[in-house]
């Protein structure tokens, strides 16, 4: 069938463009009214335009990127207006307007088109996964199936909140110390290039034995100031390798079980994964979404490769017929006892949502309460370090001068 390009306005009198199927010009007309839309121009096909292409709207819109904030922001008002009854496309249309990413703007506008085609809105959102992941789009279909949509976009926007949260929480606890030792480095590379040069001379017309400390500091000196271009480029590029490093399997393997195993911080990312883990399946078992679908999600939404495999063999086990719990007792060395006892409990006693809610809960809490401790913790730690560079540098620069003394006397 051939697809038209027609131009208008719609209800609220906003300007609009929509592409359709229709078997001719006259239907394309039909098809705008029937969606309360007046036709000003109707284009055979989708009408390329080099205006359309560089214009502002569209620029911003490829350019912009959707925080989980608005995201968080748009799930829960669509979740309050379907709840006060407004039609799903009415809904869209409102926080179309009300949205000030322009990239989500043109996302949303989108979706209400196929919404208004005849799609559903899972299937809508399934052309957009890097916005809206599995997670998002199952919940929502089980919410259209059970006809409880306006509950399951309340519960996917706390868990989305919850999550969000989480992250922010250890990453806030995380940025203290990442600031200390950058200051720390670009303060140690500006001394070796432009206060060791003078100190090296100084040593040099003075010919004086060394100690190997300061030897040490004067040939990193000597070769920073000789290409200091060439050790600049290789500190961004070194880091920049490190981070790619990271993206790769081997460096997650071994980032991966570094965290786990860490003193203090190992035990924070423990509990993070089985607070992620709870709240993922009892969001997506409230939904009505089946036991090795949650799973399979859950899958997905886990971060650490480590825990991938156990979740895969919880969903492998229950298919089945093994009880969930199984799989998580086993593995206690990566799951706390309390995730495989509570889990049983809900088994027990049919209420298993209930329990993984109280579960994410109380590790959410617990995490929360570890990362106000962290600081308390790290701060000495980084004095320490701190400390014993300063000090290094000192005694390096400190012998020499002792030695000086020495000879004069």
């Amino acid at each position: 069938m051939p697809k038209f390009t027609y131009s208008g306005l719609d209800k609220e009198g906003k300007k609009v463009e929509k592409m359709v199927e229709a078997v001719d010009r006259f239907a394309v007309y039909d098809i705008a009214r029937s969606v309360g839309h007046t036709v000003d121009q109707i284009n055979s096909g989708r009408k390329f335009s080099f205006r359309k292409l560089l214009s502002m709207e569209r620029i911003n819109a490829l350019l912009s990127r959707i925080k989980t904030d608005e995201l968080v922001m748009m799930t829960r008002n669509l979740g309050s207006m379907l709840t006060a009854g407004l039609p799903l496309s009415r809904a869209l249309s409102v926080i179309e307007r009300q949205s000030k990413n322009p990239r989500l703007r043109v996302i949303i506008s989108e979706v209400n088109a196929k919404i208004e085609q005849g799609d559903a809105f899972n299937e809508a959102l399934t052309l957009y996964p890097k916005v809206f992941n599995d997670l998002y789009v199952s919940m929502v279909r089980a919410g259209e199936e059970g006809g409880t949509l306006s509950e399951a976009l309340h519960t996917l926007g706390m868990q989305m909140e919850r999550s969000a949260n989480l992250k922010k929480k250890i990453k806030g606890a995380m940025i203290y110390p990442s600031i200390v030792i950058t200051i720390m480095v670009g303060i140690a590379v500006l001394m070796m290039i432009y206060v060791m040069p003078t100190l090296t001379s100084t040593f040099e017309d003075m010919h004086v034995d060394l100690p190997t400390t300061t030897k040490v500091l004067i040939a990193v000196s000597n070769f920073m100031v000789a290409h200091t271009l060439f050790v600049l480029l290789g500190m961004i590029g070194g880091a920049i390798g490190f981070m790619y490093f990271l993206r790769t399997t081997p460096g997650k393997k071994i980032f991966h079980l570094l965290v786990i195993y860490l003193p203090i911080v190992g035990e924070m990312v423990k509990e993070t994964n089985a607070a992620r883990t709870a709240r993922t399946l009892s969001s997506l078992l409230h939904s009505g979404v089946d036991v090795i679908r949650s799973l399979e999600i859950t899958e997905d939404v886990l971060q650490n490769i480590y825990y991938k495999p156990i979740i895969r063999e919880a969903a492998a086990k229950v298919e089945k017929g093994t009880a969930l719990s199984e799989t998580f007792v086993v593995h206690s060395k990566l799951y706390p006892v309390l995730v495989g006892e509570m889990i049983m409990v809900g088994e027990e006693t049919g209420q298993i949502a209930e329990m993984l809610e109280q579960l994410a809960t109380f590790y959410e809490n617990e995490v929360e309460r570890k990362t106000k401790d962290l600081s308390t913790i790290i701060e000495p730690l980084l004095m320490v370090v701190i400390g014993g560079s300063v000090g290094f540098f000192a005694l390096a620069m400190i012998a020499p001068i002792y030695s000086i003394s020495d000879s004069i006397g």
